[in-house]
């Protein structure tokens, strides 16, 4: 059976239906935090991350005008959109870097690896003149200067329960 036949249109349909199962399955942390109106055991980078990975794999259904892929991408980014904000309205600890003007809760070896990492796969796919390795690192470069614009602007302050010995 050539491209476009039935068992191409019966896999996008599986592709489709299993996806969005696994999007919807973000819907119990929503119920849970409407009805706790906390967020607590809700993790939120596993959020984040399939949204960005949603809206790379749009962009990519759109260029190669795909509409399996347009279709699943659109409705996991609005899902995950969802989860994020509900996440924000009802998360205790908003802006906490600016709030408390500290950088304690960022992890620097983390931000350079960010930083190294996604510059060396955009690098990577400007080379190779590829930009479906290059853009969807964009984000991650974009985010690491953010968090070393805070480490630069709220340096991080050294741990002050400690006694100092009398000499």
């Amino acid at each position: 059976m050539g491209p476009g036949g039935a068992a191409d249109t019966l896999l996008s349909g599986a592709c489709v239906l299993f996806t969005l199962g696994m999007f919807s399955t973000g819907l119990s942390d929503l119920k849970h935090m409407q009805m706790t109106r906390s967020v607590d055991s809700v993790q939120f980078l596993p959020f984040l991350t399939t949204d960005i990975n949603n809206l790379s794999w749009l962009s990519y259904g759109v260029l190669k005008g795909d509409g399996t892929l347009i279709v699943v991408n659109a409705i996991g980014a609005v899902l995950q959109t969802l989860y994020i904000l509900v996440y924000l309205h009802f998360s205790p600890q908003k802006a906490k870097v600016i709030r408390t003007k500290s950088t304690q809760c960022l992890s620097f070896s983390l931000t350079i690896a960010t930083l190294l990492t996604s510059s060396s796969w955009s690098l990577y796919g400007f080379r190779l003149k590829d930009p479906y390795i290059m853009v969807p690192n964009l984000p991650g470069i974009l985010t690491s200067f953010i968090r070393l614009w805070l480490f630069w602007k709220y340096p991080q302050k050294q741990d002050r329960n400690y006694q100092l010995l009398q000499t």
